[in-house]
């Protein structure tokens, strides 16, 4: 069973048993959400506005937002497009969060810049 969220606690990150679990990648619907959220908020509107804006239910905004579900291309354009945005812009947002978070490596992976070549 895969979980959907990352867990909190994990091993200890190479190099040294420090006790702090390692830093995970957050998920896409995770920053979505959160980049929908500030956007709304920054604008000083309410769910209801949003969500009728951009003809999708409250709830399933709400749950948009705190990262519950993950939206299709065309409601994250519809939700876009009410805040006055584009979709690219969104998807900047999304973009510079992810590039700003700890950045973590599965084991085994190459660093980046580096390609694994098939032997």
């Amino acid at each position: 069973m895969i979980p959907l969220r990352p867990v909190t606690a994990g091993p200890p990150a190479r190099g040294g048993n420090t006790g702090a679990p390692a830093a995970r990648e957050p998920l896409w619907r995770d920053v979505v959400g959160d980049v929908l959220r500030r956007e709304r908020l920054a604008q000083e509107r309410t769910l209801k506005d949003v969500a009728d804006a951009a003809r999708i239910s409250m709830p399933y905004l709400s749950e948009l937002e705190r990262g519950r579900k993950e939206a299709s291309s065309e409601v994250l354009a519809a939700a876009a497009h009410a805040l006055g945005l584009r979709l690219t812009d969104v998807l900047s947002l999304v973009q510079s969060r992810l590039a700003a978070s700890p950045r973590t490596r599965p084991a085994g992976a190459p660093h980046q810049g580096q390609v694994r070549l098939a032997a």
